[in-house]
């Protein structure tokens, strides 16, 4: 009885056992693998004493609660879905700008590029530019200065503290030399040149009422100076004179030595003769006006030429008129003196002329009574309009302060 017992317990075994496989066999492995994602784990200790984690099945139960639908999208796995690439919110907001800019008028857009690589060649032009023109200015004043300044006679310190590269002041009735600065200094003398035109002129005795028109000959094409005296105007030649002298009239002179018998080369070396004769061996002449700065002297040729111009009355009359009024058809035109100590009381002018061009600064020629005595005044290279009037009127109050003793001269026959 107990063998027949034993092996009916161990065929029931077996039957469950069978059982378990065919439910086993059932089951797809997909299945089987999904219910295991979740497995029951266990601990238990080895006999080493560590912990180590076991995995049992799944039961019956979890299986069999498996949807049918999970079954099925278990049988083949879904596929990885890829991964969108994302961008900074910032850069796709930065991205979209740039395109829809572009897109609507790209070529506004690469018109900005060209506006600003123009501006930078511009700004690197500019710096160029900026340099050249600092050059050029440098160089173009360097070319206004003065004769006198290169040569560094405005840094001369005088006396009289004049603002006048070069004075002199001589004794008219003695020779005696009162005052000098820099007397020697042969300098552009600009339209002091227009009293030796107005002497060869004098001494040449040709009528002074002959007619003589201006023409496009006369206009300056040196400095191009203004001119109130149009082309085509006619005057007498004692008007130009008279304009020439009082109002430093460059058309006026120019047209006195054009018109002169011989021509206006003649004239200038009329001009140069004249002045050797006087021994004025600083002096050259090449034009009647003085607008070239060539025309040069020194004080001392100068003062001899005051003297001697002071002898022909005709230049002292219309070298010191205050003014002139010329009726040219229905226009009246007013000139005045262009020395301005003609209108003061306080001087007595016998004689003078003014000149001035950027290489020989401002300059003035005159014979005058100070304190009872005839004296003649150069000043050369002045800076300023005002300045030499200024350092003639220093001149002045200097003289009327020195001790002078009257010269007498005995009458002759």
């Amino acid at each position: 009885m107990n063998i027949l017992e034993n092996r009916s317990q161990k065929a029931t075994c077996l039957t469950y056992v069978l059982v378990a496989l065919v439910v086993a066999l059932a089951v797809p492995a997909t299945v089987f693998a999904a219910a295991t994602k979740n497995p029951t784990h266990t601990a238990s200790k080895s006999s080493s004493g560590h912990k180590k984690t076991v995995v049992s099945k799944p039961s019956k139960k979890v299986l069999a609660k498996v949807p049918a639908k999970t079954k099925q999208a278990l049988k083949s796995p879904p596929k990885k879905p890829a991964q969108a690439k994302v961008k900074p919110q910032h850069l796709n907001a930065d991205s979209n700008r740039v395109r829809a800019v572009i897109g609507k008028n790209s070529q506004g857009a690469f018109a900005v590029l060209r506006q600003t690589d123009a501006k930078k060649s511009s700004f690197t032009s500019s710096k160029v530019a900026v340099g050249n023109v600092s050059a050029a200015s440098q160089m173009d004043q360097s070319s206004r200065l003065s004769a006198g300044e290169r040569l560094g006679l405005r840094a001369s310190e005088d006396a009289l503290d004049l603002s006048s590269s070069v004075a002199l002041v001589v004794d008219q009735d003695t020779n005696e030399v009162l005052f000098s600065k820099n007397d020697s200094a042969v300098l552009p003398i600009a339209s002091l040149t227009k009293l030796m035109t107005g002497l060869v002129i004098a001494d040449a005795n040709l009528p002074m009422d002959e007619a003589i028109t201006i023409t496009q000959d006369d206009v300056d094409v040196y400095k191009g100076s203004r001119s109130r005296l149009a082309v085509g105007t006619t005057l007498s030649r004692g008007e130009l004179m008279h304009l020439a002298l009082m109002s430093s009239e460059n058309r006026a002179a120019h047209a006195l030595g054009r018109t002169f018998p011989g021509g206006l080369q003649h004239f200038v070396s009329l001009m140069n003769s004249k002045a050797r004769e006087l021994g004025m061996n600083d002096t050259r002449y090449v034009e009647p006006t003085g607008l070239l700065s060539q025309n040069q002297s020194s004080a001392r040729d100068l003062a001899t030429l005051v003297s001697v111009a002071y002898e022909r009355p005709i230049l002292r009359d219309l070298s010191t008129s205050p003014s002139h009024q010329l009726e040219l058809g229905r226009r009246t035109l007013q000139f005045n003196n262009s020395n301005r100590l003609i209108r003061n009381p306080e001087w007595d002018i016998g004689l003078q002329k003014t000149g001035y061009i950027a290489e020989a600064g401002r300059c003035l020629v005159m014979q005058a009574k100070v304190a009872g005595r005839k004296v003649i005044m150069v000043f050369l290279d002045s800076a300023g309009k005002l300045s030499r009037v200024q350092d003639a009127e220093r001149v002045r109050r200097w003289v009327e302060g020195q001790p002078h003793r009257p010269v007498f001269v005995r009458p002759q026959g």
